[in-house]
């Protein structure tokens, strides 16, 4: 059973063990410390996501990411999202395609719509082409993803007529995920355009989904595709113990999306909000025992082949996300693949 297990990450903005702000140069020096160590206890991938607010040090993912490609030589390294709806598709393959040279060919992007409406004004696109500048970039960067001769047409940039584009990647292409939310269509899009699928589940029982990965099977078989990879996004915290998870992940958790809910206008976030998330939804919570038996449920429910942990929310400090890491590949992971393969010998 080839399932995948990794991390992602937005870079927050996190605070020092004595409660003061780290710089946001410091923040990116730690990420790329964090994902030397995801090697290092095994994990496969490790993703970065693109945001252009204050509470978050990361604005440019392939940068780090060919920080880190200079410090590993194994794990994969991914965007988680590439926000395509504001990106020059050209300059992704390009930018990709460099760091796929520079890892030996490890890169990998995931393309979505994004979370957060930030990048829109910053780079001068208006959120009413929302769905037009995805859907026609999109498009776009899988044909720049074939490493021929691009032939490309739409309403939002001139044609690309015979345009080839450089550097061509060794392997002659990288992979690409389209995140999803909860929109069938957007799952209809992936297997139409051959991509493999990221689930982002952040609430609820992730069972709730298993209808998107059906469609997607239904989709990529009606397209004449095969099914490669469906993978799970979902945030979550590793500790000794349930309690000690549960503790020092909440302060974090409220402060970041406290600040989300007030920005759009939901109700204040409470614990008993939390606590049900942890103990009923998608917070992977507690010690490696609580957390294994959580992602083999979510695995399962779904149909998944690939779990990314969301192992940093809000401003907790890098040596707790450092142990959350350490955790999760020493212990969470080879129990996950003990219940999946108890649960396989057992049918």
């Amino acid at each position: 059973m080839n399932i995948r297990f990794g991390l992602d990450t937005f870079g927050d903005m996190t605070l020092k063990d004595d409660g003061t702000p780290e710089t946001a140069g410091q923040v990116l020096r730690n990420v790329v410390e964090e994902a030397v160590l995801a090697e290092q206890v095994g994990l496969d991938n490790f993703n970065i996501g693109e945001h252009h607010r204050d509470d978050f040090a990361v604005t440019a993912p392939d940068t780090v990411l060919a920080g880190i490609a200079t410090k590993t030589k194994r794990i994969t390294l991914g965007s988680g999202v590439t926000v395509l709806s504001s990106e020059d598709p050209i300059r992704v393959y390009q930018r990709f395609a460099t760091l796929d040279g520079l890892s030996n060919g490890r890169a990998e992007i995931t393309a979505g719509r994004g979370s957060f409406t930030e990048s829109f004004p910053l780079f001068g696109y208006e959120l009413s082409n929302y769905a037009e500048l995805f859907e026609q970039k999109l498009e776009m960067l899988v044909e720049l993803l074939k490493e021929t001769p691009v032939n490309w047409s739409g309403s939002i940039r001139p044609p690309l007529v015979n345009q080839e584009v450089y550097p061509k990647t060794e392997r002659g292409r990288i992979p690409l995920r389209v995140g999803v939310g909860g929109s069938p269509e957007s799952v209809i899009r992936a297997a139409r355009l051959n991509a493999n699928l990221a689930l982002a589940i952040i609430g609820g029982d992730p069972a709730r989904f298993y209808p998107y990965a059906k469609l997607y099977h239904e989709q990529m078989e009606n397209f004449g595709n095969e099914v490669r990879e469906i993978s799970i996004h979902s945030p979550g915290h590793v500790a000794q113990t349930d309690e000690q998870a549960i503790e020092e992940l909440w302060p974090s958790y409220q402060s970041s999306f406290g600040r989300i809910g007030r920005e759009r206008g939901w109700g204040p976030m409470t614990k008993d909000h939390y606590l049900n998330e942890v103990h009923q939804g998608s917070l992977y919570v507690g010690s490696p025992e609580t957390v294994a038996k959580k992602i083999a449920y979510a695995l399962q429910s779904v149909g998944a082949n690939r779990f990314d942990l969301k192992y940093s929310t809000g401003p907790m400090p890098h040596s707790k996300l450092m142990t959350s890491i350490e955790l999760l590949g020493t212990e969470v992971v080879p129990m996950v693949k003990q219940i999946l393969s108890e649960s396989l010998a057992s049918k």
